[in-house]
């Protein structure tokens, strides 16, 4: 989505009627976009659903490049003069190519780089690059119309033009703002908690109603005030809905803010008539908007109060600390080990915590330790395991575990009162009991495993001191088939594969 809202940007030098060739091309990549959320829908079919999605955007880069001559600061220089078109064009390229090679190489050594623990807040960042991309070209639009053919007859930017300029700058600058807030609470450099402020939804129904105001004001008289005042209230609009959502709601503003990535992008692609912006950012943007919604229902959350921002934040508040001390047994890996070597069945549920050890491909390990010794195994997922969607789904497929056997809530939930032990490793909200029997919790109402009908469960947790994201204590430790398993995850299970081996 960067390349396509810089290349665009770049290319604008004029917009003539699209040759049919280009319009085929757009389609084309449109398709494939479909065919790459198609693939990512599932962990088998992924790279294949990457691949249709970087060929799409190479052929909607490379037509916008052929279709819209670059242009250069060389028509600043000769004074309204018309350059040598050669010597414009190859100037142009040459810098655009300059600057994805240096944006490419970044992401390369990025992706080459990054942990699987930080994917969450690489895609919060370039969330909010997607969001000021789309401000810094409705600034240029705004800037020289011009170039953009937005002029109409009288000199000003066409009526039309402004709403979309107004609208993707102001979603664009919501989704960086709130991204880079995402971003910092998702990687340890602000605190998780709700920072909820005094009149926090007057605050922001005031904000909008501005936004909306200077955005009419913008229409009417394209003033340089009111499309400031809309940029900079857009920008604090986005930290004030994002500050008071805490770690636990993560994934939902994760997603949220990847479907206003896409929406700000499509209103860019009008403001640019390129469509394959404006295809791609509708892509982005209503399937980012579908997969909150599953999000929200996974969390028992309101669609509209994610949007309004702060969600939950008061009963999360007052969740407060772990409930007073109660007895707990705990076990060691030689225990764990004997009783899934005995069991039938086993189902694994893994969670933030597995990711942070970095324990997938130990635990895929004991998995096929098991299953040589004849016990069933089975993963379950949570919708919002970890701290993104379908991050559990990446980690275990990164240590190819196999995916007929990773099942979500809803298909084996029904299974664990079948089961002979619940393995969780890392998990804590996803199988909390609070979010069924209490109503004061800020879980109540979320889907969870039923972990409580297993015959045993087993519960890696670095100590008993912490609590899950939601900030409330967990039932699961206290019941009287559970053993809890105090450690690093991965040294855990390396140490309970140690004793399955002998």
């Amino acid at each position: 989505m960067n390349f396509a809202l810089l290349s665009a940007a770049a290319a604008a030098t004029g917009h003539s009627a699209t040759p049919a060739w280009a319009m085929l091309a757009y389609l084309a990549s449109g398709v494939l976009f479909i065919l790459a959320l198609r693939g990512l829908s599932s962990p088998g079919t992924s790279r294949a659903g990457n691949r249709h999605g970087m060929i799409g955007m190479a052929i909607a880069v490379v037509t916008t490049l052929v279709v819209h001559p670059p242009m250069t600061t060389e028509l600043l220089k000769c004074g309204g003069c018309v350059p040598d078109p050669q010597v414009l064009d190859r100037l142009g390229l040459a810098e655009i190519l300059a600057a994805i090679a240096i944006g490419g190489g970044i992401g390369w050594v990025i992706a080459r780089r990054i942990k699987m623990t930080d994917m969450p807040q690489l895609v919060a960042a370039f969330h909010s690059l997607v969001g000021l991309a789309a401000v810094l070209v409705g600034w240029a639009a705004y800037l020289n119309p011009e170039a953009f053919g937005i002029v109409g007859p009288d000199g000003m930017i066409h009526g039309a033009s402004k709403i979309e300029m107004a609208l993707g700058i102001a979603i664009g600058a919501i989704t960086f703002s709130g991204s880079v807030i995402a971003f910092l609470k998702l990687a340890g450099k602000m605190s998780g908690a709700p920072i909820l402020l005094p009149a926090r939804h007057a605050i922001n129904l005031v904000l909008l109603l501005a936004i909306a105001f200077f955005t009419f004001g913008f229409w009417h008289s394209q003033s340089l005030v009111d499309i400031a005042l809309l940029t900079a209230l857009s920008f604090l609009i986005g930290f004030l809905l994002i500050i008071p959502i805490g770690g636990a709601d993560m994934p939902v503003v994760v997603s949220m803010l990847n479907s206003y990535s896409g929406w700000a992008a499509a209103a860019m692609g009008f403001t640019l008539h390129n469509t394959a912006m404006i295809i791609t950012g509708a892509l982005v943007g209503s399937s980012g908007a579908i997969l909150s919604y599953i999000m929200c229902k996974a969390m028992n959350r309101g669609f509209l109060s994610v949007i309004a921002g702060g969600f939950g934040a008061e009963a999360s508040a007052a969740g407060g600390a772990a409930k007073e001390q109660r007895p707990w047994k705990r076990g060691s890996a030689e225990d764990a080990a004997y009783m899934l070597g005995e069991a039938e069945k086993v189902i694994i549920i893994p969670g933030y915590g597995m990711a942070v050890s970095q324990a997938q491909h130990a635990l895929r390990e004991m998995a096929d330790l098991l299953k040589e010794k004849g016990v069933e195994v089975k993963y379950a997922i949570h919708p919002v395991a970890g701290r993104m969607p379908g991050h559990m789904n990446v980690l275990l497929a990164e240590a190819q575990v196999p995916y007929d056997e990773v099942f979500e809530l809803e298909d084996i939930n029904s299974e664990f009162a079948t089961a002979d032990v619940a393995f969780i490793i890392g998990a804590n909200d996803v199988v909390n009991p609070a979010a069924k029997t209490d109503k004061s919790s800020p879980i109540y109402g979320m889907p969870v495993f039923d972990v409580d009908k297993a015959k045993q469960v087993f519960f890696i947790k670095r100590s008993m001191g912490g609590v899950g994201y939601a900030g409330v204590d967990n039932d699961v430790f206290y019941m009287d088939q559970t053993m809890m398993l105090l450690a690093d995850a991965k040294k855990m299970v390396e140490d309970i594969n140690k004793a399955l081996a002998h």
